[in-house]
C-alpha cells in the first residue's frame, strides 16, 4: 500500500534511513520533535511511504517550491529516495516516485527534480526509467558547516 507518511510512524521511517546514508537513529530530542512536527503539518512536504503488512519497506520526499518564473508554477524536489535492502528490485520505490508525480501533477507543478550520490549504473538506470534525465541541467552541491556527506 501506497501513502503518505502519519505522525506515528517517525520510529519507522528514522530506521528505513539507515538503508539510505545514516548511521544512526537520532536521540529523542526536542529538535527531533520540532523537525518532525513541522515535516508532518506542512502542506508542502509530503513523506511517501510503501507499506508491505504493516511495514514501511521504501520511501520518498516531494517538497513542492512556490516559483515566480514558469507563468508562476512550483516545481517538485524529491529527494531521500530509499527501499529497505530486503526489498529492493520489486518496484516499490517507482510506485512512491510515481506518487509524488501524481502530487507534482497536481499542484501544477512545471518540473520534478532530484539530485543522487550514487554513481551505481544499476540506480542512474534506475532514475532514467523512472523519467529522469541527467542531461538538462548541471547540479553543483555546496556543504554546509564544513560536513561532508557521502
Amino acid at each position: 500500500m501506497i501513502r503518505e507518511i502519519c505522525k506515528n510512524d517517525l520510529n519507522e521511517i528514522l530506521e528505513l534511513y539507515l538503508f539510505l546514508h545514516e548511521k544512526e537513529i537520532p536521540e529523542e530530542s526536542e529538535h527531533l520533535k520540532k523537525t518532525w512536527d513541522k515535516i508532518i503539518t506542512d502542506d508542502d512536504h509530503h513523506l511517501i511511504v510503501y507499506e508491505i503488512d504493516g511495514k514501511i519497506v521504501s520511501s520518498c520526499v516531494c517538497v513542492i517550491i512556490p516559483n515566480l518564473t514558469r507563468n508562476i508554477r512550483p516545481y517538485a524536489f524529491i529527494e531521500n529516495v530509499v527501499t529497505h535492502k530486503d526489498y529492493r528490485g520489486k518496484g516499490y520505490a517507482t510506485e512512491c516516485l510515481n506518487y509524488a508525480k501524481k502530487i507534482a501533477e497536481e499542484n501544477n507543478c512545471y518540473k520534478m527534480m532530484l539530485l543522487t550520490g550514487s554513481k551505481d549504473p544499476k540506480t542512474l538506470n534506475f532514475y532514467k526509467n523512472a523519467g529522469y534525465n541527467s542531461s538538462d541541467k548541471t547540479a553543483f552541491i555546496q556543504w554546509i558547516e564544513g560536513q561532508t556527506y557521502v
